[in-house]
């Protein structure tokens, strides 16, 4: 299985990161439940990048990790509905760091008339690249290599926003995205993960007063290191 180039990246934008997503309120800390059940002590949810200023940084951290993990791929593909804008706005951000591809993404149900077919934009073909937000079950995950291996394309790897790096709610003890690496053999990169978030707290006067809590949640239902 191949290790997520996150934790070797080269350079270190993931504190900005993070930075940014609390100032934007994307980032909270306190006491939210899971879908698992379990009482997180922060809650991340990238659909407050809701603005044009807000996206465009947030796809220009994509791209920061993309450039910085140097998985080769011919394109980008992002799933309905969360992973459209996202696709877009990495695929821009990426030409503007002299990386132009072409991209793509899919409809929830297939057009019968117009162009027709399952998904808009390039053609799926040769390495593809899928741009999502985060990974919890891997469901997007599985219908995206679906659609592009269906089309005759290879997928090479998927880039998300923040890896919780928390095993499942079961006897298995890795995590969403190790599940992914080890079931289709491929990367998962992120913008940051938990580690890199506990780091941040530890060197933030202002939220450090959270730090405990997140630690002992990691410890508590962190992932299983590979």
């Amino acid at each position: 299985m191949q290790p997520s180039p996150t934790s070797s990246k080269a350079v270190d934008f993931s504190r900005e990161f993070i930075e940014f997503a609390c100032a934007r309120s994307v980032l909270r800390f306190g006491e939210f439940k899971t879908k698992a059940g379990r009482l997180s002590p922060y809650f991340f949810n990238a659909g407050l990048f809701n603005d044009g200023a807000s996206l465009a940084r947030l796809c220009g951290f994509y791209a920061r990790a993309i450039l910085a993990a140097a998985i080769p791929c011919d394109m980008l593909f992002g799933p309905a509905y969360k992973g459209i804008p996202l696709v877009a706005g990495t695929a821009m951000a990426l030409a503007g760091q002299g990386r132009n591809l072409p991209y793509c993404y899919n409809r929830k149900e297939a057009k019968d008339h117009g162009e027709g077919g399952m998904t808009i934009g390039a053609e799926l073909a040769g390495r593809v690249l899928v741009v999502d937000d985060v990974i919890s079950a891997g469901t997007s995950v599985r219908e995206s290599v679906d659609i592009i291996r269906a089309a005759g394309a290879t997928p090479a790897g998927v880039v998300i926003a923040l890896d919780r790096m928390e095993r499942g709610s079961g006897e298995e003890k890795r995590s969403a995205v190790q599940e992914v690496q080890q079931k289709f053999g491929m990367p998962v990169i992120s913008v940051a993960n938990l580690d890199d978030l506990i780091g941040f707290l530890q060197g933030s006067p202002e939220l450090q007063q959270h730090l405990a809590a997140v630690t002992q949640y990691r410890a508590q239902y962190g992932a299983k290191e590979t």
